[in-house]
């Protein structure tokens, strides 16, 4: 027995200096100043650091348009001999707006300020100023203002662009104006269209609440980076029931490009008027898959009509990549630089074939 004591205490020794050693190991890891709780990173129940990062850039958008009011008729001199006094009154409305460069850029949603007079931005610093019009995209419910204010906060452009269902996200705007608000949720769905929001649809969809006034505000990551401009929300009633509209900051970032550099975005056109195919189309077009969309109508002298596109043809596919249905075909479409030549893939009175194109560019969207 001796013996065997003797072991024990031998042993004990470097087991309990081992002991020690991996407890304060573990401590470094999780604790130290090596640790993202000792590098001052959030803790997981906290987004503080990323709202801290994006919210200065975050403003507040107050539009005016000035209404005329007394007129009788749309006659000009009859109101004269009536001597209906004339009035102007101002109506006032609310939005969002991101700064994204040095230079006083900001984005938002293009129905934040349409049809205003005038345009004020309140940064989160106290600050506002005037805000002119850089350019507007109605097709995808995106505008372009910049203000003439120094040490601007701002949001990088670009932040990632692979969103992931179920993603955590959190966006920042000023709701029923009450205020700069923060809202988490996570992103519920990607690529959403056919919602009737814009021509051109591509958005993320979470259940982060957005409500009146958040649209052209913030959508980040728990980062902070942006990865969206809020848009509208889904509702049957016109508030919020966890079904929000986000356009990505891969689109916003293309359309402001065109912005400053054309005054618009410039996109293809083929000058066509689609229709999606449904289970009985497909039949009555002897087709195996339920995909593409039917011509109904080709714009005299447009690239399609040209090509030789005739109405009734199916649009199947272009250069080969069959389309899902004839709204993808046209945000391809719309994609594609202007004077470029693609193979469009068409039935004809049942018969496969194909027909190639120049892609013209596409008229300007009346805002």
């Amino acid at each position: 027995m001796g013996a065997v004591t003797r072991l024990i205490r031998f042993l004990a020794l470097p087991v309990l200096a081992g002991l020690l050693v991996g407890f304060g190991v573990l401590w470094w890891h999780q604790q130290g100043p090596g640790s993202p709780r000792g590098q001052g990173s959030p803790s997981p129940d906290s987004y503080a650091s990323a709202v801290n990062r994006a919210a200065p850039a975050v403003v507040n958008i107050y539009t005016t348009q000035i209404v005329s009011t007394g007129a009788i008729t749309q006659d000009p001199l009859f109101n004269r001999f009536m001597e209906q006094p004339r009035r102007e009154r101002a109506l006032a409305s609310l939005g969002s707006g991101v700064i994204v460069a040095d230079d006083g850029y900001i984005l938002t949603s293009y129905h934040v300020i349409r049809d205003a007079d005038e345009i004020l931005v309140s940064l989160r610093d106290g600050r506002d100023a005037p805000a002119r019009v850089v350019g507007t995209d109605p097709e995808t419910d995106l505008a372009l203002l910049q203000i003439a204010l120094e040490d601007l906060p701002k949001i990088e452009l670009n932040g990632p662009d692979q969103v992931t269902v179920g993603d955590v996200v959190l966006a920042i705007g000023n709701p029923l104006g009450v205020g700069q608000t923060v809202s988490m949720g996570i992103v519920s769905a990607t690529g959403r269209s056919h919602l009737g929001i814009a021509t051109f649809e591509n958005f993320i969809q979470t259940d982060a609440a957005i409500n009146r006034g958040n649209s052209g505000g913030a959508l980040i990551d728990t980062r902070g980076h942006l990865i969206g401009i809020n848009t509208a929300i889904l509702s049957s009633t016109g508030g919020w029931q966890g079904i929000g509209f986000a356009t990505p900051a891969s689109i916003a970032r293309e359309v402001m490009s065109d912005l400053i550099e054309h005054g618009r975005v410039i996109r293809g056109y083929l000058g066509v008027t689609v229709q999606d195919i449904t289970p009985s189309l497909a039949e009555t077009f002897d087709m195996d898959r339920v995909a593409g969309g039917v011509i109904t109508q080709v714009v005299v002298d447009s690239p399609a009509n040209q090509g030789g596109l005739q109405p009734g043809d199916v649009l199947i596919g272009i250069d080969g990549e069959t389309m899902k249905d004839g709204y993808e075909a046209m945000n391809r479409i719309a994609g594609t630089a202007p004077d470029t030549k693609v193979t469009l893939n068409v039935i004809r009175n049942r018969t496969r074939m194909d027909v190639d194109v120049t892609i013209g560019t596409r008229p300007a969207a009346e805002g």
